[in-house]
């Protein structure tokens, strides 16, 4: 009898931790993922260090596999590492902050998902915002900085530096923080969820 017991108070036991086991590794996967979104800020001071061309391709790897509508993956992403380029671009744009590479995330007018039934609705701006979001967490995970930036004049970019089907959205520099690089002082104010978040 008392064999039939332990024997039984075994198999539960088993069931128990075949059923806690992926919970628990959910769990500790989640925790990494808002780890590692936590972690990354906008680096706007960058060190004097060139970055490894293998180490912008695993960034670059993360874009390759970000959603797109219908998987049409219209982005494009002109990796800015000649001081001819870089030196245009800071004639466009104030916000480098010492990069030594800088990414111009475009998207392909001809290859971006139409809306067939609102003129006017197209997918490419958050096509390559979904892609730029990728980057900029895979490069938080390898150690490298980035900021989203906005100001410069799209057009003017667009005449210097791209093909004439494309339309830019951002760009990014990357690189290595500096020493003294920091979050801004507003990095953590974050809105609580009942002011952005509506149920229905």
């Amino acid at each position: 009898m008392m064999k039939k017991r332990f024997g039984l108070f075994v198999v539960i036991c088993f069931a128990i931790t075949c059923v806690m086991f992926p919970i628990r590794v959910a769990a500790q996967q989640d925790s990494a993922f808002m780890e590692l979104a936590k972690k990354r800020f906008s680096v706007r001071q960058f060190a004097d260090k060139p970055v490894p061309k293998d180490l912008l391709l695993k960034v670059l790897e993360a874009a390759n596999v970000a959603p797109t509508a219908k998987n049409l993956q219209p982005h494009r992403i002109h990796v800015l590492t000649k001081a001819e380029d870089i030196a245009k671009l800071d004639e466009l744009s104030p916000c480098r902050y010492g990069a030594p590479v800088v990414l111009v995330f475009s998207y392909n007018t001809e290859e971006d998902w139409k809306h067939g039934e609102e003129p006017g609705v197209r997918s490419g701006v958050e096509d390559v915002s979904i892609v730029a979001t990728h980057v900029m967490l895979r490069a938080a995970e390898l150690g490298l900085g980035t900021t989203w930036v906005n100001r410069f004049r799209n057009s003017q970019l667009e005449k210097a530096l791209l093909p004439e089907n494309e339309r830019s959205v951002l760009i990014m520099p990357i690189g290595f923080p500096a020493e003294n690089a920091k979050p801004s002082r507003m990095h953590t104010t974050k809105k609580p969820l009942d002011k952005t978040v509506i149920w229905h």
